[in-house]
């Protein structure tokens, strides 16, 4: 049986890949965070608190579990408090990682690491997995730096890219999706600019994508993203209108009219053949992965 040590368990992401492995036996799963405890501790999942910014608890935690493979879905991703917290931002997105590095290292572990599309500039969309990285942001600076020291380290590595997040899961952080519905629901006017276009993704698709690296030991850049590109508009009106709510409260704004600490790439739209042909991954289109969301939070209300 293989061990497998995921970091972030508490966000969006760490949270779907638990829930996917919690009912398989190929993999010894450890889940950890930097939170106290999980938001998952009703359930037999294996658990343990680990603040990736302290080389010592990594070394250490690592050293005894010792995983075949980690991965790193923690990190800092608010675009605009990465601005303004640029040395928070850095010890979490580059020192977090570079503490994994070195722990991997020491036990053969192969490290799976989770980027994003704002490593690029948006100037042109459609980037591929050999297109030059060039962000625009203090964020997409970071996670770029932490790519970079994995892509030299020498251990065995993956990193996925992927691009806005989107899903259900508890006391996550609110996603663009999430946000939309809540306004939506309470009647609150919300303003969504037209002209930055991406490839919103659905967080199953990307679970999905990282436990196949993990299982086919696939290594090297992977792009993960949502079959369709759309601006947060189009995005907003799509989700109000699958969900029936007043899409005359969305209003739709250019991103001048923001007042933004961080500079936004304009379309980050990704080719994901590769993960396609290499993964056998289909991803939602935008309507889908809405459908998807729908029943999610209808099974939850539920439950």
């Amino acid at each position: 049986m293989r061990r497998l040590l995921v970091c972030g368990s508490n966000g969006l992401l760490g949270q779907r890949l638990a829930l996917m492995l919690g009912g398989q036996t190929e993999y010894e799963v450890l889940n950890t965070s930097h939170h106290r405890s999980f938001v998952f501790d009703h359930q037999l999942f294996d658990y343990t608190q680990l603040d990736l910014r302290r080389a010592s608890d990594v070394k250490s935690l690592v050293s005894s579990f010792q995983p075949d493979v980690i991965i790193n879905a923690a990190g800092a991703t608010n675009v605009d408090w990465c601005e303004t917290h640029r040395e928070d931002a850095w010890a979490a997105n580059v020192v977090g990682v570079e503490h994994l590095i070195d722990a991997a290292r020491k036990v053969g572990a192969r490290l799976i690491q989770i980027s994003t599309d704002y490593v690029f500039d948006g100037k042109t969309g459609n980037y591929t997995e050999e297109d030059r990285p060039n962000p625009l942001n203090y964020y997409g600076k970071t996670k770029l730096a932490g790519e970079n020291a994995i892509r030299i380290s020498g251990i065995t590595y993956s990193i996925i890219r992927t691009v806005v997040l989107y899903g259900s899961g508890y006391r996550v952080k609110k996603n663009f999706a999430l946000w939309v519905l809540e306004n939506l629901k309470q009647g609150e006017r919300i303003r969504c600019v037209d002209d930055q276009i991406s490839s919103p993704t659905y967080v199953s698709d990307l679970a999905h994508g990282v436990l196949k690296i993990a299982e086919l030991g696939k290594t090297g850049i992977y792009h993960i993203a949502g079959s369709e590109a759309a601006s947060r508009y189009e995005f907003a009106s799509r989700i109000a209108a699958a969900f029936e709510l007043d899409s005359s409260l969305i209003e739709r704004i250019r991103t001048s009219d923001l007042s933004q600490r961080a500079v936004r790439p304009m379309n980050t739209t990704m080719i994901t053949l590769k993960a396609e042909t290499e993964l056998g991954l289909k991803a939602s289109s935008l309507d889908q992965g809405i459908a998807l969301l729908k029943q999610e939070l209808h099974t939850s209300r539920k439950n």
